[in-house]
């Protein structure tokens, strides 16, 4: 069984507030694109507007997104990955 690390006890090695890159992997459909920028809005009310980047597989199968989010703590990154990796629709998330 994997061990569970407690982010509230170990220390951050970012330092907050910060723009933290969020990259999400899924199906290339506006499905995905649409749960994923509802996760991330759900936790960052204010994304820049050049904060996406899209990037399809050779194939177009996937897709694959990078959202520069601003986070003001560990807790919040830790929510805003929990709630994505929950998704059906994400293959990964890194």
């Amino acid at each position: 069984m994997p061990a569970i690390i407690d982010t509230e006890a170990t220390p951050s090695l970012l330092i907050f507030p910060c723009d933290f890159p969020i990259k999400v992997f899924g199906t290339a459909t506006l499905e995905f694109e649409l749960a994923i920028l509802t996760i991330i809005r759900h936790h960052c009310h204010h994304l820049r507007e050049n904060a996406i980047i899209q990037r399809n597989s050779k194939a177009g199968k996937y897709l694959a997104l990078t959202i520069v989010v601003p986070v003001d703590s560990q807790s919040q990154l830790d929510a805003i990955y929990r709630e994505l990796s929950a998704s059906p629709l994400v293959v990964m998330a890194l």
